[in-house]
């Protein structure tokens, strides 16, 4: 009998959802496939998987034309060309949103990440998009920076579900509990049914263990060696700590209540990036009640293929998880600078990938008004969360 990893992965009550998107997922029903065949119950993108969607493929092809036709700016052109993969998306994942009361079978779009630091530009961005998109299981991405927060709070006071991204530090992700619990109020007060509200909040897990193994290969002492991917995961845990103090406490119960849903962790960025590691440590380390997985479809394959799934491989460690932090502190790793390298390069690499959608975008344009037809799209983008 063949053991189904990926069941068990969701029996123990992690949600398995895909990083990735694109035209040509949707067209030729990997996409469904993937939801039908691999426990998958969730979508999230980012500007990096759509600058490579639409330079992979012709099939974005008919669309560029018309909008050439119409006339329409890069800019406008992007979010058309987005929101209509995001949409469709969206009715290819409904079963799971249905049979899971609202819950799973959503799908992310980020807003424009060059309003990361403009609160109030954020909030109209994001609140276009769902309009754009309408349909109830869209997530709007928006990135946990410090003018990322208070946006964080008024979309959700608008009713709209909320994914946040670019979580790297426990401190921030505090205050991202914060203000879903914020907006979740404000939401009620403006007679919003907070059933139909959901967020995750994205805390990015590989990434971590990049900078702090960069910065103990520097060291290069035999104790900070040691310490080699074990970062990414005891911040990870202590992160899980924190989500559960929250959510047990009066101010989430009376939210919980009024039929509110809790904010779930989400580990983003689960692809190890060293080929020493484990290709599925960061699934196999990261499993407890209540959490969100998104994985690249490599990792999702790979884990159905010989993952390993224990219960709860957080709750018990957190002081393990902590011991993790002392020793990097005593060897000399600062990770406050470490997490504030990492949003600020997050913020800018999520830039960079906007910037060549619009110029693969633009291109593309001009060839189907000229009618020379695809010319490569989008510049490549390597990677996702």
């Amino acid at each position: 009998m063949t053991t189904d990893r990926l069941g068990e992965l969701s029996a123990a009550k992690v949600a398995v959802w895909l990083d990735d998107l694109s035209r040509v997922r949707l067209s030729s029903g990997g996409l469904d496939q993937l939801r039908r065949e691999k426990h998958m119950v969730g979508v999230t993108t980012n500007p990096t998987i759509f600058a490579k969607a639409l330079s992979d493929a012709d099939t974005y092809d008919w669309q560029l034309r018309d909008l050439a036709v119409r006339g329409v700016d890069v800019e406008e052109a992007v979010r058309m060309l987005t929101t209509y993969d995001v949409r469709w998306a969206c009715d290819v994942m409904r079963p799971a949103y249905d049979a899971s009361g609202g819950v799973d079978g959503r799908v992310s779009i980020e807003v424009d990440p060059r309003l990361a630091h403009e609160a109030e530009r954020t909030v109209a961005e994001a609140k276009a998009l769902w309009w754009l998109v309408d349909r109830p299981n869209l997530f709007i991405k928006i990135p946990a920076t410090e003018d990322g927060l208070p946006a964080i709070t008024a979309t959700l006071a608008e009713g709209i579900s909320v994914n946040v991204t670019l979580i790297f530090g426990l401190d921030r992700y505090s205050q991202v509990m914060e203000a879903f619990l914020a907006g979740l109020e404000q939401a009620r007060a403006n007679g919003h049914d907070l059933s139909k509200i959901t967020s995750v909040a994205s805390f990015f897990v590989s990434r971590v263990d990049t900078e702090v193994d960069k910065r103990l290969e520097k060291i290069g002492s035999d104790e900070a060696k040691a310490l080699r991917g074990k970062a990414a995961v005891a911040n990870a845990r202590l992160a899980y700590e924190r989500y559960s103090e929250v959510f047990a406490g009066d101010r989430w119960r009376a939210l919980a209540d009024a039929g509110a849903h809790p904010q779930r962790p989400l580990w983003a960025s689960t692809s190890t990036k060293n080929p020493d590691y484990r290709d599925v440590i960061y699934v196999e380390e990261l499993i407890a009640p209540g959490t969100v997985n998104t994985m690249p479809e490599a990792v999702i394959h790979a884990y159905a293929e010989h993952g390993e799934t224990r219960p709860d491989t957080v709750t018990d460690a957190y002081d393990d998880a902590r011991q993790v932090f002392e020793r990097l502190a005593a060897v000399g790793v600062d990770m406050a600078d470490v997490i504030e390298t990492l949003e600020r390069e997050g913020v800018e690499k999520f830039e960079a990938s906007w910037q060549e959608l619009l110029d693969g975008v633009r291109k593309s344009l001009v060839a189907a008004a000229q009618g020379t037809g695809h010319p490569g799209g989008a510049a490549q983008a390597g990677g996702t969360a």
